[in-house]
């Protein structure tokens, strides 16, 4: 079991000082290869993937007289203390139905079923050269609308709900249903993704080949915080920023999906993954 609250925050900031601060290079390209434009993959500025705007480096033209186009990296981040990928002892990653689109029940034996406001997430996984990426597995987590983690936070160390894998279709998209994530002391709202080559690398202990982090935008989270059962979020959020998360301190731009919705529906989100 693991502790809560500001125990939680210190084992981020440890694990963040074990693997040192990352650098974000995403935008710093030679002026003299080509220009930096906002696109979407049909070179069309307004246009998007996932519904997500793609920052996309333009370069001169190629070998074929042609211009190159490449998709921005997502920032990689720390997978954080509560993985349950096997990595720190616990694993949700070899249960019996954890290949899943909706996530808010637990599986394999345990019965509770994560309450909230429902959030559809649809990510769409490309390359650098934006080609939509078919067959890749993604495992989602994050936490409860209380701040708790399934399989390691005291009053759920039972569960296993909010965990699941998918995988992209040919299209390279998918789409996960679940909860609005809650806020805990120390963390601005997110979701923790893993992504592997297949589905059978994801639940047999195969290697990750990308981690990282999604902050949810913080007028939806103050919009899904006023639903009843989201009172203990609340109050962290007034705590908590964007500019001092410790995943997101260094900016967020390209971890925000693209969001909609109300408490009566929903919300539904989106974003676009470079791997």
């Amino acid at each position: 079991m693991r502790p809560h609250g500001s125990s939680r925050l210190a084992e981020d900031l440890l694990k963040l000082a074990q693997q040192g601060a990352r650098r974000r290079d995403v935008l710093r390209w030679g002026i003299g290869a080509g220009a930096i434009a906002l696109v979407g993959c049909d070179g069309d500025p307004s246009t998007s993937v996932g519904g997500t705007p793609l920052l996309v480096r333009v370069d001169a033209a190629g070998d074929d007289g042609g211009v190159t186009q490449q998709c921005t990296s997502l920032p990689p981040e720390i997978i954080g203390p509560y993985p349950a990928d096997g990595s720190n002892g616990v694993n949700a990653l070899n249960l019996a139905g954890i290949v899943r689109g909706d996530i808010r029940p637990s599986l394999a034996g345990a019965s509770g079923i994560a309450e909230g406001v429902p959030l559809r997430l649809t990510l769409t996984v490309v390359s650098s050269a934006c080609v939509a990426q078919p067959g890749m597995a993604i495992y989602l987590w994050h936490c409860d609308r209380d701040g708790n983690y399934s399989m390691y936070s005291p009053s759920v160390v039972d569960e296993n709900y909010l965990r699941g894998v998918q995988q992209t279709d040919r299209n390279g998209k998918l789409t996960f249903v679940s909860i609005f994530p809650g806020c805990y002391p120390g963390r601005w709202p997110h979701l923790h993704l893993e992504i592997y080559p297949n589905v059978a690398a994801a639940v047999e202990g195969g290697r990750s080949v990308f981690i990282s982090q999604l902050a949810m935008p913080e007028q939806s989270c103050r919009l899904a915080y006023a639903a009843p059962g989201y009172e203990t979020s609340a109050t962290s959020l007034n705590s908590v920023a964007l500019s001092t998360d410790i995943s997101f301190s260094d900016g967020a731009d390209l971890q925000i999906p693209a969001i909609r919705g109300t408490l009566d529906n929903g919300f539904d989100a989106s974003l676009t993954i470079t791997v």
